[in-house]
């Protein structure tokens, strides 16, 4: 069937749609100009234009807000591409204009895929790490032993075995804290007990690196007695750490928890100080993620991160499953040998993991995900890695180790799991946790976590979660430069002092990686 236009002349149908809506060009955009796709910012109806502010597609039906639509043809088999990466492969033959998400298009990973390989090589920053403009003065915190910096004044009560949790949150809440401690918290967790092997050392080598954090003034070691973690497995981890003191509530009793708490208390320092931001240790997480992670605060937050490494800082990278897919990305920042060897076998002890226990190893993307737009665990991965930013890759960490020195990214072993990641972070190291996301979580681990949404329409809807929203980032009425600018000036107040959201509201906990039986 065919319309006459103004001119007397007819039209197809499917010419009318296209004159009829070429007027209201909807925004997307296309992140590398080998991208087959296009992300659409509000979504868009059917027979609309997408513009991607110079190629332009006309969509053959209804896009939601953060999804993907075909700007050229993909042949059953063939590549869609994003970030410049292959994410999927077209299920189906699809045409310009189509959605494009798991209905068409499906994982191209493959488990027995051979890994990146090292190659000896001069590594080369790329352009935007190479230019990234160090950070400039100082931050305020807490000195503590061989010079390092806290931003919190906390003491840390860590029980050993869970079953004395309740005790020690009774006990706690009976002591008053002077005003010089910004807070108490007892790390609860239900392990230490009926673990065996490499499970019982995990659990170990968590507890002691949430020692060393630098935000606890103060570390109380609480035991109860007949526990498979002992003490002494903690101590010899620890080597003399000055603010650290330790008791057994079967031999020393609870009236022991307040004298102690009132020691490390009176060793803790008043006063902040001014440190250089090389003394700021920073892990980056997401979680919740949508389609607008990749587009904005994941990239943001890899701005703050290039930044941070320019000033001679320590950005902390974890998820390894959420690497699967951009292994070539990470793989390609790390120039030494021996570094990249223990990337690899990270990256393979992970696939194993999943095989071992008998599950699919790309099952992510999670529902939450699929909902906003993200296809495929590729796709998911190469928006996450964005949060590290470009600069060198020099450590690889094991589980709790903590951060060497050098800065630049460093990557710690843990899995995508928000609670479990960030606890990871925090026991190698980090003082402040960027986290993005684009569907909101108001959960908090033992440093401040700051997070940042993909969107500004949750941002307005969880102000009692989001610290920063990036969503301003979508319809151009900011700049990159500004806001990072704008991200950096808000992560060096939290490091002053500033509270974040879930701080407020005291929510803050610990979750403990485990890969074995439990007795």
């Amino acid at each position: 069937m065919s319309f006459p236009d103004a001119s007397g002349a007819s039209r197809t149908n499917a010419e009318q749609m296209n004159a009829a809506h070429a007027v209201r060009a909807i925004h997307a955009i296309q992140l590398n100009e080998a991208d087959n796709v296009l992300v659409l910012v509000r979504g868009g109806k059917k027979g609309e234009t997408a513009d991607s502010g110079g190629r332009t597609v006309v969509l053959s039906e209804d896009v939601p807000g953060g999804h993907k639509a075909a700007l050229s043809a993909v042949p059953k088999g063939g590549a869609v591409v994003k970030y410049g990466r292959p994410i999927a492969a077209a299920a189906r033959d699809i045409a310009p204009g189509e959605h494009v998400h798991e209905h068409n298009a499906v994982t191209r990973l493959d488990p027995a895929a051979p890994l990146p390989v090292w190659t000896p090589r001069v590594w080369t920053p790329r352009p935007r790490a190479e230019n990234a403009e160090p950070i400039a003065g100082t931050f305020p915190g807490y000195r503590r032993e061989g010079g390092r910096a806290g931003v919190r004044n906390d003491l840390w009560v860590i029980p050993v075995v869970g079953c004395i949790n309740g005790e020690l949150q009774a006990l706690v809440r009976e002591w008053r804290k002077p005003d010089w401690i910004d807070g108490v918290k007892v790390l609860e967790h239900p392990f230490g007990c009926s673990q065996l092997g490499g499970d019982l050392e995990m659990t170990a080598d968590l507890l002691a690196g949430l020692a060393r954090n630098p935000n606890a003034a103060g570390v109380l070691l609480a035991g109860l007695g007949c526990e498979n973690l002992r003490l002494p497995m903690l101590l010899e981890r620890l080597d003399g750490l000055p603010r650290v003191r330790s008791l057994t509530l079967q031999t020393d009793g609870g009236e022991r928890v307040k004298p102690l708490l009132d020691e490390l208390a009176g060793a803790a320092p008043r006063e902040r100080e001014p440190f250089p931001i090389s003394e700021l240790c920073v892990g980056v997480k997401c979680g919740g993620s949508d389609g607008y992670s990749g587009l904005t605060a994941n990239p943001l937050t890899g701005r703050f991160s290039d930044r941070l490494a320019a000033s001679g800082g320590t950005v902390l990278a974890t998820e390894i499953p959420e690497m699967f897919g951009a292994e070539e990305e990470v793989a390609a920042r790390i120039a030494d040998k021996g570094e990249h060897e223990k990337f690899i076998a990270l990256i393979r002890w992970f696939r194993d993991y999943f095989v071992r226990h008998g599950q699919p190893i790309y099952e992510n993307p999670a529902p939450g995900n699929r909902e906003g737009g993200i296809t495929t665990l590729e796709e998911k991965s190469l928006g996450a890695v964005e949060k590290s930013g470009s600069a060198p890759v020099t450590y690889v960490l094991k589980y709790g180790q903590p951060v060497l020195p050098g800065g630049g990214v460093q990557i710690a072993f843990a899995p995508g799991n928000d609670l479990v990641s960030c606890t990871s972070l925090a026991a190698s190291g980090a003082q402040i946790i960027l986290f993005t996301t684009g569907r909101g979580t108001p959960f908090g681990t033992v440093v401040p976590c700051v997070k940042i949404s993909t969107n500004s329409e949750l941002a307005a809807r969880h102000p009692d979660w989001i610290d920063f929203d990036a969503g301003t980032l979508l319809d151009g009425q900011t700049t990159w430069e500004a806001e990072t600018e704008r991200l950096t000036r808000f992560v060096l107040s939290v490091a002053g002092g500033r509270r974040a959201a879930h701080e407020r509201r005291h929510s803050s906990g610990i979750a403990i990686f485990r890969d074995g039986v439990t007795v």
